[in-house]
C-alpha cells in the first residue's frame, strides 16, 4: 500500500488533477478498491483531496450475454424450426422456446397454423444481438428501445463511483510516519509533543457489531400482548411458578383423586413441600364444602376431602390457578365492574417429549366475567383472536373439564404436518367454581387457553416443538422458513 501512495503521489505531481480514480487503476494495474484505499489515506492526510463523482452505463446481463453467444432465443428457434412446422404439442416446454415462439411471433416470424408453428419469413436477422453490441461500444440508442432491451431482461443500468483528485494543502512526495496511538512510554517521557498523529475517522462505520434479538417465541408473545390489549384485555401478574394444589387444582373444582394431579403429570416440590393454609378461611371451607357434599345445583364429588392434599406445592401446571386468584380479588369488590383479563406465561407438566409436547412450555390464557355472557360469546372472542394472529383455519371439539361447562378444545391445521392439531381449550366456567369465590350469582366467566408453541409452530412452518424451543434453536432457519406473519 504504501508503494501504491508514493506512485500515486508521483502521477498526481506530474498532471496536477486526475480526472479519474478509474484511470488510475488502469495506470497501476490494480483493482479500483485499492486504488480508493490509496486515495482514502492521503485525503486524510492532506496530501490529496477527492471529489466523489459518479457515472452511469448500460451493461448486458448474463441473458444478455448468452444472446450475443449463442443468438436470441426467437432466432435459435427459428433456425431450428422445419419448412413444414412443427406441432404446438411437439415442442419442448423450456425457457428458450417459449421466449423464443413468443418474441418471434410478435415480430412475424413466426405463424400458427392448425396447430402448427411455422416460420412466416424465409430469413431473419437477429436484431437483438446487433443492439447488444452497440450496448457494448457504449453506443447511444433510442429511449424505446432502451426499455425494451430493458424489459427483456438483458440490459440494466450499473452505477459507478469514483473520485477525482487534487493536490492537497500538505502535499508531498515522501510519506509522513504518523503515531497511531498515544502510549505510556510517551506520557512517562513526554515525546508526545514531538509526535505527529495519524488523524481519526469518525466517518469511518467500524466492524458491524451484532447485538442481542427477540428469541421467536418472545416475538410472538409480544404480538400477542398487542392483540390482547388492542381487544380491550388488561395483563394478569404471573410471576409465582410455584403454587399450592389449592389454587392450582381445587379452587378450579377439580376433584383431588383427578389424575392429572398425579406425579405422571405433575411437578410436586420437595422442599417446602406444603404451603400454608390461605388467611381467607370461610373461603377455605366454602371449598372443601362444594367438593364433599356439593351447592350452587350440584351434588359435588361426594369423598372426604383433605386439607393435606390442597396444601402440596407444585410448579403450576396451568395459569388458571392465576384466573382463579384475580377472580377471587374480584369478588371481593364493593361493586362487580366486568373485567377482561390475559396472561402469557410458563406452565410445567411432567409430559413425555415429543414432537408437539414440552414438559415446559407458555400458556396464553384469557377470560371475561361479565352478565349475559356464554359459550356462543367465547366462540366469537376465540374466532376474532385467531384471526388477528393470523389462524383462520380453526375448529372447535366438544370435551370434558371439571372446571368447564360447556367445554370445547381448539384446533388449528398444520400445513407441515398436514393434520388439525390441538391448541388449546376453552370453556364456561361452572358455578361450583365461581359460587364460592362469592361472584354474583347472574355473572358467568368464559374462558380458553392454549399454548404459545404451537401457534408459532403453524405459523412459522415448524413440524417439531423441540426445534423451536431451548438454546439449540436455530433461529437462522426459523426466519428463513417463516411463511406469515402474525398480524395485529
Amino acid at each position: 500500500m504504501e508503494d501504491l501512495k508514493l506512485a500515486v503521489l508521483a502521477f498526481l505531481n506530474e498532471k496536477e488533477t486526475i480526472e479519474s480514480s478509474l484511470e488510475l487503476a488502469t495506470k497501476f494495474e490494480t483493482s479500483h478498491n485499492d486504488i480508493v484505499g490509496a486515495l482514502k489515506s492521503l485525503d486524510s492526510i492532506q496530501y490529496a483531496i477527492l471529489t466523489q463523482l459518479e457515472t452511469k452505463k448500460y451493461i448486458l446481463t448474463p441473458d444478455g450475454e448468452d444472446y450475443i453467444k449463442n443468438g436470441s432465443p426467437e432466432f435459435r428457434l427459428f433456425n431450428i424450426v422445419p419448412a413444414e412446422g412443427v406441432s404446438l404439442k411437439d415442442m419442448p416446454k423450456d425457457q428458450v422456446v417459449d421466449l423464443g415462439r413468443n418474441y418471434g411471433k410478435a415480430k412475424g416470424w413466426f405463424s400458427i397454423e392448425q396447430g402448427k408453428l411455422k416460420k412466416a419469413k424465409e430469413a431473419v436477422t437477429d436484431e437483438d444481438v446487433d443492439l447488444l453490441k452497440d450496448i457494448l461500444a457504449f453506443k447511444e440508442l433510442p429511449t424505446e428501445t432502451i426499455k425494451y432491451l430493458e424489459k427483456r431482461r438483458t440490459i440494466k443500468l450499473q452505477a459507478t463511483k469514483y473520485y477525482s483528485v487534487a493536490k492537497g494543502p500538505k502535499f508531498s512526495l515522501t510519506l509522513p510516519k504518523l503515531a497511531t496511538d498515544l502510549t505510556h512510554e510517551m506520557l512517562m517521557k513526554g515525546t508526545w509533543q514531538q509526535e505527529e498523529f495519524k488523524a481519526y475517522n469518525f466517518n469511518a462505520l467500524g466492524k458491524e457489531i451484532s447485538v442481542g434479538g427477540l428469541h421467536p417465541l418472545m416475538k410472538v408473545r409480544t404480538q400477542f400482548c398487542s392483540v390482547l390489549l388492542e381487544m380491550g384485555f388488561e395483563e394478569m401478574p404471573t410471576n409465582q411458578y410455584v403454587e399450592s394444589a389449592f389454587w392450582n387444582f381445587d379452587t378450579l373444582f377439580q376433584p383431588q383423586s383427578h389424575p392429572a394431579r398425579d406425579a405422571h403429570d405433575t411437578f410436586f416440590i420437595k422442599d417446602p413441600a406444603n404451603s400454608k393454609q390461605i388467611e381467607d378461611k370461610a373461603y377455605w371451607d366454602k371449598v372443601r364444602d362444594v367438593h364433599e357434599k356439593g351447592g350452587y345445583g350440584s351434588i359435588g364429588w361426594r369423598y372426604p376431602w383433605q386439607d393435606d392434599e390442597a396444601k402440596k406445592n407444585i410448579l403450576r401446571t396451568h395459569t388458571t390457578a392465576v384466573s382463579a386468584k384475580m377472580l377471587y380479588k374480584l369478588a371481593q369488590e364493593k361493586e362487580f365492574k366486568p373485567r377482561k383479563y390475559f396472561s402469557i406465561d410458563r406452565v410445567f407438566r411432567n409430559e413425555t417429549l415429543d414432537a408437539t409436547h414440552l414438559a415446559e412450555f407458555h400458556q396464553v390464557e384469557g377470560l371475561i366475567a361479565d352478565r349475559g355472557i356464554g359459550f356462543s360469546h367465547l366462540k366469537t372472542v376465540i374466532s376474532v383472536f385467531f384471526k388477528k394472529i393470523g389462524l383462520e383455519k380453526i375448529k372447535f371439539k366438544p370435551t370434558y373439564n371439571p372446571y368447564t361447562e360447556p367445554s370445547a378444545e381448539i384446533f388449528a391445521f398444520h400445513p407441515i404436518l398436514n393434520k388439525w392439531v390441538e391448541i388449546g381449550n376453552s370453556g364456561v366456567f361452572r358455578p361450583e367454581m365461581l359460587g364460592p369465590l362469592g361472584l354474583p350469582e347472574d355473572v358467568n366467566v368464559i374462558a380458553w387457553g392454549l399454548s404459545l408453541e404451537r401457534p408459532t409452530m403453524i405459523n412459522y412452518n415448524i413440524g417439531n416443538i423441540r426445534d423451536l424451543f431451548g438454546h439449540s434453536v436455530n433461529l437462522k432457519d426459523i426466519r428463513a422458513n417463516q411463511i406469515c406473519c402474525f398480524q395485529n
